[in-house]
């Protein structure tokens, strides 16, 4: 099994805060990231196929084919966005790192050419990630 890694960058805003919480509760459980305004980040993207090598190609997926993919489905969709209010995919769902992690793996595990979508990691700062794996 060979693992092929596809990295890509962009900048979204988010405000954390749950709903059905009071003010008060959004305050003590997200602290500054519940600025009602929301704030942003510089988000690193990788997202991970495995699969056999085709002896054809030599390749496990063609990263172009990739890389037009991630663009096409997250990239163009959260890019300079406020993922609260502008991301389609992202609608209703508390954008944590771990909420976005799962919803990228959402939007691209049918749309993987060859291999298959082994994991998504998305970086929020330089010290923290999540990573999800489709389990």
């Amino acid at each position: 099994m060979v693992y092929v890694t596809r990295r890509e960058v962009f900048s979204a805003a988010h405000r954390l805060f749950n709903p059905d919480l009071s003010d008060a509760e959004n305050d003590a459980l997200y602290d500054k990231c519940n600025n009602p305004n929301g704030h942003g980040h510089n988000y690193v993207l990788e997202v991970v196929v495995a699969g056999e090598i085709d002896p054809v190609t030599g390749y496990v997926v063609d990263l172009k084919k990739l890389k037009d993919i991630i663009r096409e489905h997250i990239i163009r969709k959260a890019d300079h966005k406020h993922l609260n209010l502008d991301v389609d995919f992202m609608k209703g769902i508390i954008p944590t790192a771990e909420n976005i992690a799962v919803a990228v793996w959402n939007q691209l595990v049918d749309k993987i050419p060859s291999g298959r979508l082994f994991s998504v990691r998305i970086k929020e700062t330089e010290n923290n990630y999540a990573e999800y794996r489709g389990e």
